[in-house]
């Protein structure tokens, strides 16, 4: 589980001075209307262990908003840029592991260019969660083959989880996504259970795992049962084939961790694709979602009264600009009844 945030510690996490070693930030500017209006919401919440942030952080159409110091070069941007962005939030889910096992020093300049306290949850690469892979090119001679790294352990240890030792005390969740299983996957309900009960019971403890599914028929007691066995958090998560977040967070036993994840990505009915044609460049709110506000609100109350830690990961894809949804969250927030909260 990720280990609990002292209250007394946490205004390091936002102390926009470089800790020794690290490598110094562009020069700041006047604070954004975004971080003068936030920064001391999003503290505040993790001083409880309510973490918000977002899916990845490169993102040029957030400058103003989160980002506001020069930078020379879009590749200064891209390798700078999660600095001003961990003085703002406390956590980031970075999505690219999920293409390629990690690089350990890409991980470790992750770590030295971002707060003590500031945590990063990764997705696992796909060559772990794939069953079969699809006719995409990016697979190469393996589209639409049968993949022999199903829930491969030695190979998600080795390849996985050892790089992430570079990240020490700042790894957060770790994530194993599975895409929806079609009949013709060779994956039913009952042999997922199977491969995945028999999997996580072999995974190294001390690690905090989540599991994202995208059958919403496989939202089952017996599904919640399992990862509650086995201390692995189930993903709250807002995609196309998936009932919204306010309905998953209702079913008896959803939060089955001793912490939860809640990943708002898309809005049900609509696909990847056309919410990139939709959103991009990512620099405002495009589509409000009142629904999916409330849902994550919700799993915020859940997690309060079951005292869990909650790391709530919203997309660009979910309403057209992730730091805005997470401003309409917090302001919803703001309204609840002290009672339940």
């Amino acid at each position: 589980m990720p280990r609990r945030k002292k209250q007394s510690d946490l205004p390091s996490l936002f102390d926009s001075e470089s800790a020794a070693g690290r490598p110094e930030p562009p020069a700041p500017g006047a604070p954004t209307e975004y971080a003068v209006k936030n920064r001391e919401r999003l503290h505040r919440w993790a001083s409880r262990g309510i973490f918000f942030g977002s899916s990845s952080w490169k993102y040029p159409g957030w400058e103003g908003i989160v980002y506001n110091r020069p930078y020379p070069s879009k590749k200064a941007f891209e390798q700078e840029c999660i600095t001003e962005y961990a003085e703002l939030f406390p956590t980031v889910c970075a999505d690219f592991a999920l293409y390629d096992f990690p690089d350990a020093d890409r991980l470790m300049a992750l770590h030295d260019r971002t707060p003590e306290l500031f945590t990063i949850s990764l997705k696992v690469t796909d060559r772990i969660t794939i069953k079969r892979y699809p006719n995409l090119p990016r697979h190469g001679a393996m589209a639409g083959k049968d993949n022999p790294d199903f829930l491969n352990v030695e190979l998600f240890e080795d390849a996985f989880l050892r790089p992430l030792e570079a990240l020490r005390a700042k790894r957060g969740v770790v994530i194993f996504e599975f895409s929806a299983f079609h009949p013709a996957s060779g994956v039913a309900y009952d042999t997922f259970l199977e491969r995945l009960d028999r999997f996580l019971a072999q995974l190294p403890r001390g690690v905090s795992y989540a599991v994202e599914i995208r059958n919403s028929e496989y939202l089952t007691s017996d599904y919640f049962a399992l990862l509650t066995r086995h201390g692995v958090a189930h993903v709250l998560n807002s995609w196309t084939r998936m009932p919204p977040i306010m309905e998953q967070t209702r079913i008896a036993g959803v939060l089955t961790g001793g912490f939860s994840v809640a990943r708002a990505l898309l809005r049900p009915g609509r696909t990847y694709r056309e919410a990139v044609e939709k959103f991009q460049p990512y620099d405002r709110i495009r589509e409000e979602n009142p629904e999916l506000r409330l849902g994550l609100a919700d799993a915020v109350q859940r997690c309060i009264a079951e005292r869990k830690q909650l790391y709530a990961y919203v997309n660009n894809r979910a309403e057209g600009n992730s730091p805005k949804t997470i401003e309409a969250i917090l302001d919803v927030l703001d309204h609840y009844p002290e009672e339940k909260l």
